[in-house]
């Protein structure tokens, strides 16, 4: 390790000679090390492990976010303020933090290269779909006060929170392989209902008002239906007036593990109407064609075995799954059209860069949009609340998705 370290101090040296560009090289560290730490986030949120070990772990992770540089700094504060001002060379520092330094960069230019890669603006793997979106203030719409307790009409007042500004957002979708009959197929999109107590119902009422008026041929729900046990007596009312011509579909999300029994979440759900595909194969009639609706739980509960899958051939499969990162699974088993939440579309976005927190093994890269891996195209929802109530340039989303066959002019997306 030294005698790796040596000649590259002595290089840094020789290129970092002003203090200016040394302060930036030591800006740089710190960024990687708390890319990083980022980075370990999204992975960790994205286990099916039980959430009382999650949290213990993110909590830890946070203290060491912060511990480590601010220990660092205590610790060796002299000589690097000495190498800083350029009085001394990288030598004067330890080695093992000269290490670590090094770690933090390599790993964070590859972890960082990466995160470029898939910013949304250069489109890769995007599907370009016709979007119109309809902003829905839904407080002043409907005239109700929709926070319910001090927190959120707290959080309400921030600047820039959109967390009531619905966006119904009409979707023309080309999906690779789309049967001509299944051409103009309308399906009503809901996800991350989160309901916590701390928006009022009627939020959700408007969602289901308006994907209803909206008259889809199906309507799925990804997840994340429940947070608090008292909010499961509201299924009932706030789900039972969907309607869709081909039926209200359903599977459930990581959140809805908070309730005593998910499996009442479950049973209310059906009682309002909606059909549980969770960890099922449902074989439906789509416009008088044969067709598969599965749904897809992992990792928090279960899935459609893979020898199933394989056994059948069907015209068409739509998969419900709650988080993006089943879309391998989908491209596995030959699923045509993915629909998943969870992520929240990063529950912010910063300019140009995009989402940077999302609950997924693959960061944001999936956190919000339209994608295409042969052979399955992939719709992810922002979802439509959360448990945290903080919406930076990042609506609540209802999405009216309309099916369509790529145009033989239209470029398909490469694998």
């Amino acid at each position: 390790m030294i005698a790796f370290l040596q000649p590259l101090a002595n290089r840094l040296d020789t290129f970092f000679t002003e203090p200016f560009f040394r302060i930036l090289l030591l800006a740089a560290v710190l960024l990687a090390h708390f890319g990083l730490r980022l980075t370990f986030y999204n992975r960790l949120n994205s286990m099916g492990w039980k959430r009382a070990t999650i949290k213990r772990i993110e909590k830890i992770a946070f203290a060491e976010t912060w511990i480590t540089p601010f220990v660092l700094g205590w610790s060796f504060y002299q000589p690097i303020g000495s190498w800083l001002r350029g009085e001394a060379s990288l030598e004067i520092l330890p080695v093992g933090l000269l290490a670590y330094a090094a770690f933090s960069l390599v790993l964070g230019t590859l972890f960082g290269c990466l995160w470029l890669l898939w910013r949304p603006i250069w489109k890769i793997q995007h599907v370009s779909a016709k979007r119109e979106v309809d902003v829905h203030d839904v407080s002043k719409q409907t005239g109700l006060t929709l926070a319910r307790t001090r927190k959120c009409r707290w959080a309400a007042r921030l600047p820039m929170n959109q967390i009531f500004e619905m966006a119904v957002e009409q979707i023309e979708l080309p999906v690779v392989g789309l049967p001509e009959q299944l051409d103009g197929y309308k399906i009503a999109h809901l996800s991350d209902i989160h309901l916590t107590g701390q928006v009022a119902p009627d939020f959700t009422v408007h969602a289901v008002s308006i994907a209803t008026q909206w008259s889809p041929d199906l309507m799925a729900l990804t997840g994340d239906i429940v947070d608090k046990q008292p909010c499961v007596a509201w299924l009932h009312d706030l789900f039972s007036p969907a309607r869709a011509k081909d039926g209200c579909y359903f599977v459930l999300g990581n959140h809805d593990t908070r309730v005593l029994d998910p499996d009442v979440v479950r049973d209310r759900m059906t009682d309002a109407g909606w059909i549980d595909v969770g960890g099922k194969i449902e074989t439906v009639s789509l416009r008088a064609l044969e067709c598969q609706l599965l749904g897809n739980e992992w990792p928090w509960f279960t899935r459609p075995d893979d020898a199933v899958m394989s056994e059948s051939n069907v015209n068409f499969r739509l998969c419900l799954s709650h988080s993006p990162d089943q879309f391998d699974w989908c491209r596995r088993n030959r699923v045509d059209l993915m629909l998943a939440g969870h992520t929240h579309g990063g529950q912010g976005r910063l300019p140009l860069a995009g989402p940077i927190l999302s609950p997924s093994w693959h960061g944001s890269r999936w956190a919000s949009g339209d994608f295409y891996r042969s052979p399955t195209t992939l719709h992810v929802s922002r979802g439509l609340s959360g448990v945290h109530l903080l919406r930076i340039r990042c609506r609540p989303e209802l999405s009216l998705i309309t099916l369509r066959r790529p145009s033989s002019e239209s470029a398909t997306p490469s694998p």
